[in-house]
């Protein structure tokens, strides 16, 4: 008899075991968080990556008390720093990370080496938002349109120079592509340390153009200084609805700067996918959504195979450009 009961015990529990296996590993994804999360920004304080990353932390920790959301900021290297503090953490869902199409795609393209491969030691989360950027220029240059502008770069583009926020940045590659586009020859490149610097180098005419974030030129539309030409973004802004596009004025390009939520490799797929979910829940409320559009940020939640692409693509988008502009940081 205790032979005949223990072998039924031993069969009960080989039968229920899968059950209790799979039980175990839906609840360690359902129990994100268990204790204190980092959230690492790779620029600094103020910058549109930071704003995304307190306006999450803020939400998180409201939904789960007792938990604590801390951002730690990690600036440098054109934002390759922060991005391999994420690479380098415990895949366990304590360390997730913003970082954006420099450090997760072109960054490869302009850098000897990178610490850590994208594509290896990164596991992407989801999308978080995108924000548009506009071709400005001085009101004192005399054109209205795109087509306008790239006539008079034709004419002698050697005599225009550009505002960036810095070499390989967005901004430059956004001007050089337009250039290229239009069939001019080079324009005079002049980084600055801010879009807002950089707006400012526009107002004062010191440069002729600039490719930058649209918050940044918006407040200073009322003074008639300057003119937004286009959007950069493949369609028209949500924010600027009477802007034409870059492609609708002639120039094919098309270029948006966005933001994704990472985690290290090796972070199981259910911690991801309840990461995934959290932070879809906190971009969809109207409160944080407004609180975006203050600073014409569009949230933009995806899959994290959509991540993937995006950074496929995004390098795809500028090899041929960074080639033939001769760009390199390191």
């Amino acid at each position: 008899m205790i032979k005949t009961a223990s072998a039924a015990i031993a069969l009960l529990l080989l039968a229920t075991a899968p059950l209790a296996a799979q039980t175990a590993g839906h609840t360690a994804g359902q129990d994100w968080p268990t204790r204190s999360v980092r959230i690492i920004v790779p620029f600094a304080p103020g910058s549109t990556p930071d704003m995304v990353g307190r306006v999450l932390a803020e939400d998180l920790q409201a939904r789960h008390p007792g938990i604590n959301f801390i951002v730690e900021n990690k600036p440098g290297a054109s934002g390759n720093t922060g991005t391999d503090v994420v690479a380098r953490a415990e895949p366990d869902g304590s360390t997730i990370g913003i970082s954006l199409g420099g450090p997760l795609a072109i960054n490869a393209l302009l850098f000897s080496k990178l610490p850590y491969d994208p594509d290896r030691d990164i596991a992407p989360i989801t999308m978080l938002t995108a924000l548009p950027s506009v071709l400005v220029v001085p009101t004192s240059l005399g054109v209205n349109s795109v087509a306008e502008f790239v006539a008079l770069l034709k004419k002698d583009a050697g005599k225009f120079s550009y505002a960036s926020i810095g070499a390989g940045s967005l901004s430059q590659l956004c001007m050089e592509a337009i250039g290229q586009k239009a069939g001019g020859g080079r324009m005079v490149h002049v980084p600055y340390g801010s879009s807002p610097q950089a707006v400012t180098a526009v107002i004062r005419g010191d440069v002729q153009a600039a490719c930058v974030a649209a918050i940044a030129v918006t407040p200073q539309l009322a003074s008639g200084a300057v003119k937004i030409l286009a959007v950069t973004t493949p369609k028209r802004s949500v924010f600027l609805p009477d802007v034409p596009t870059l492609k609708e004025s002639g120039v094919d390009v098309e270029s948006d700067a966005w933001n994704a939520l990472i985690a290290p490799a090796g972070t199981p797929p259910a911690i991801i996918a309840r990461i995934n979910a959290e932070v879809g829940e906190t971009l969809r409320k109207s409160e944080v959504r407004e609180k975006l559009r203050t600073q014409l940020i569009e949230p933009v939640p995806s899959t994290p195979e959509e991540v993937k692409a995006r950074m496929a693509a995004e390098k795809k988008l500028w090899a041929d450009v960074i080639k033939a502009s001769e760009i390199r940081i390191n």
